[in-house]
């Protein structure tokens, strides 16, 4: 699909580390964009981090940076900077996590290039240090992430305000390259780590709740406001949700427990069309349909609510979900250097409903003599002399 992608046209500069910079960058290269990850010679702290294949290269490092460009450059060094801010300049788009280093600051790579896109990625908005796990310590989920009647704070394996920053990085980005479009002006655009988990707790309506009302308490797998919560079965455990009157509805028919939900309702006084009714009501819910799940296997389980609207699905772990990829049309075969032939995501958007297809992530510095021959226009000579001088490394 060469030159039929959405960004086919767009240079973007990266220069990143560790998870939200470089997922941004990897949306944007699978849609289309050129995108040159720069690193520090030797490779940035996250080119060996866990988890790591057999051969020891890192799966997290090669799993953010598919179907990008390598350059490796001494960032620490005039010269070396100073290429970066060559490729800056002849590219218009930079997406960054790296602290400001003299002669790759906004103020002046816009001197040199000012219709400039520069998308920062902060931890807190006034400058301060933070990751994903110490924000969501501090936004208060811990809190309500794990069993009812637990007393120590719970994180989550999933670093969702990383992933959920990359991508606001990305539409920022765009954002302004759609207006530099209409008006020819470039843009700094700066994203705090803090600042999307807190928007995202305040949209959820995590915190007008707490300041309202009574902030929200855990409750381990059950759904809040509604019903949902996970049923042992004969051979598993499945997680069953309904948020509309029609999954009840589907649900009590598929179970036949029509007629005891119904003599529930009259001893409750309660509709358990209404969401809030089957909230409130969930532990006599779950316990009368707990038994129905307990005598059948997971396989029954499917065979009786196939077909139905209710929301459910049967419990895996990671290795379960490898095991199955080949079904999965997400995932192609890919064959990544230094780790081998696996089966890796594409991009979840399809533009016209074609699937994109996973690239290679690229081994450090591979690309560094290509781009610099390419974007910079430099002799053979001239990236010798900078190999020499130890400014750039393949």
């Amino acid at each position: 699909m060469t030159g039929t992608l959405p960004l086919d046209g767009m240079r973007v500069v990266e220069l990143s580390s560790f998870v939200a910079t470089p997922l941004g960058g990897m949306t944007l290269a699978q849609l289309g964009a050129d995108v040159i990850r720069i690193d520090q010679v030797g490779g940035g702290p996250d080119i060996d981090r866990w988890p790591l294949a057999p051969s020891g290269r890192s799966l997290y490092w090669a799993g953010l940076n598919k179907g990008k460009r390598s350059v490796t450059a001494d960032l620490r060094s005039p010269e070396g900077r100073g290429v970066v801010a060559g490729l800056v300049a002849e590219s218009g788009v930079v997406l960054t996590n790296a602290p400001p280093r003299q002669g790759l600051t906004f103020d002046e790579l816009k001197a040199a290039r000012p219709d400039l896109i520069h998308v920062q990625l902060q931890g807190t908005r006034d400058g301060g240090n933070a990751v994903d796990y110490t924000v969501n310590a501090a936004m208060g989920f811990p809190a309500v992430t794990g069993p009812s009647g637990q007393d120590a704070p719970v994180n989550h394996s999933l670093p969702a305000w990383d992933v959920a920053c990359g991508l606001y990085m990305a539409i920022g980005l765009l954002a302004a390259e759609r207006r530099r479009l209409r008006t020819g002006e470039g843009q700094s655009i700066r994203v705090a780590l803090q600042d999307v988990a807190l928007a995202t707790a305040g949209n959820l309506g995590y915190l007008a709740e707490a300041q309202l009302g009574t902030p929200r308490q855990r409750l381990g797998n059950h759904l809040f406001g509604d019903f949902g919560r996970d049923f042992s079965t004969a051979d598993g455990r499945v997680m069953v949700t309904t948020l509309t009157a029609r999954h009840w509805r589907d649900l009590v028919e598929a179970t036949g427990l029509g007629e005891v939900s119904a003599a529930l309702e009259r001893a409750f006084d309660a509709d358990f069309r209404r969401a809030g009714d089957r909230f409130v009501h969930r532990e006599a819910l779950g316990g009368v349909l707990a038994p129905w799940f307990a005598s059948r296997t997971c396989e029954q389980v499917e065979d009786v609510l196939k077909g139905t609207s209710v929301l459910w699905s049967r419990y895996r772990d990671f290795a379960e979900v490898a095991a199955g990829l080949q079904d999965e049309p997400l995932m192609a075969r890919l064959d990544q250097p230094g780790v081998g032939p696996h089966l890796a995501p594409g991009s979840p958007l399809r533009p016209g409903g074609a699937s994109l297809p996973p690239a290679p992530a690229p081994t450090l510095g591979e690309h560094t003599d290509e781009v610099l021959r390419q974007v910079l226009n430099l002799s053979p000579e001239r990236i010798a002399a900078l190999r020499n001088a130890g400014a750039v490394a393949g």
